[in-house]
């Protein structure tokens, strides 16, 4: 798995947070960030053996031939 390697940038547009509403801030949006990057990962199907050796019977019926091949 790789790493994202960008650093994410806040700016603050408001007031005039302390240092310690700043570190909780960005201590639960990285928590929040972390949770939604572990859940965003798709799990890989599961492919038993039995599906893995298994083929078609036989090639799909072709329609566009008529039945038994003439059509004269």
């Amino acid at each position: 798995m790789s790493e994202n390697t960008e650093q994410p940038a806040m700016e603050i547009l408001r007031g005039s947070p302390t240092a310690e509403e700043l570190a909780a801030l960005i201590a639960v949006v990285s928590d929040a960030y972390t949770r939604e990057a572990a859940d965003a990962v798709a799990e890989e199907p599961h492919v038993s053996a039995w599906q893995r050796t298994q083929r078609g019977i036989r090639r799909p019926l072709r329609r566009d031939i008529p039945w038994g091949r003439f059509s004269g």
